[in-house]
């Protein structure tokens, strides 16, 4: 497998990309979605990783530069028929190596608080981040929960 910076303009991460905002709005209310779609992943403060298996695409991740020690992680996601196969791991230990590789010194997340986002939540617990109050535009919500790790 290899990671990639990916520019966004194939047509299969923008499939890809199109899944995850469904299942994102399948699982949680309007108000409460935070994943970003194409336009929105390709400003210039983001960086999008895409990891490939050959020639096959299998998950994806980003960082958002909140300032200039602070990122967020965005839009990650595995295929759902490679779930729980390492690539999750794989990744985001590549965006924390690259975040701090960027001079960051802080990546925090969002992400959800039902159940669906467990083994997610399991996974950012494992590479050491902590649960925090909401950050950067985040409100308090009670579909959201967040976490922050110092790199």
């Amino acid at each position: 497998m290899k990671i990639v910076v990916d520019d966004l303009s194939g047509p299969e991460i923008a499939e890809f990309l199109n899944e995850h905002i469904q299942e994102m709005r399948s699982v949680s209310p309007p108000e409460s979605k935070h994943a970003l779609d194409l336009d929105g992943l390709r400003k210039p403060e983001i960086t999008f990783w895409s990891v490939m298996d050959g020639d096959t695409l299998v998950g994806c991740g980003a960082i958002k530069r909140l300032d200039p020690d602070h990122a967020e992680v965005k839009s990650m996601r595995t295929t759902s028929v490679r779930k729980r196969s390492g690539i999750a791991s794989l990744l985001l230990e590549h965006i924390i190596t690259e975040a701090t590789r960027m001079g960051f010194t802080r990546l925090s997340l969002e992400t959800g608080s039902d159940d669906f986002f467990l083994p997610a939540r399991k996974l950012y617990e494992k590479f050491g981040f902590d649960y925090c109050e909401p950050f950067a535009d985040y409100k308090l919500d009670p579909y959201s929960a967040f976490m922050t790790r110092t790199l």
